[in-house]
Order: C-alpha cells, then sequence, then structure tokens
C-alpha cells in the first residue's frame, strides 16, 4: 500500500462519515417537528445559559 491508496482510504473515510453525520441530522430534525416542535424543553444550539443572565430580577 504506497502513499496515494492511503491518501484515498482517508478521503473515503471522511466523505462517509461526513455523509453519516448529515443523515443522523436529517432524520433527527424530521422525527423531532411533527411531535413537539420547538417546546419539547430542549433548547437550540444557540440558547445558552448566558440567555438568563440578560433576565430582569
Amino acid at each position: 500500500m504506497n502513499q496515494s491508496d492511503l491518501l484515498f482510504l482517508v478521503l473515503i473515510l471522511i466523505t462517509s462519515t461526513s455523509l453519516i453525520v448529515l443523515v443522523v441530522q436529517l432524520v433527527r430534525s424530521r422525527r423531532r417537528k411533527p411531535g413537539g416542535g420547538e417546546g419539547d424543553g430542549r433548547a437550540g444550539w444557540w440558547e445558552g445559559p448566558w440567555d438568563d443572565d440578560d433576565r430582569k430580577r
């Protein structure tokens, strides 16, 4: 196995992993929408604990 074969295998691994992650994200987002939408108790990635600091007390 030479260097170009190894590079080819690494590129195939990266591409297949990216495709699997994309498919999993699409399936999860489609499964979540009809049931409860945004109100299922989980915040989005942009909403963190720092949003609580802006709340009036």
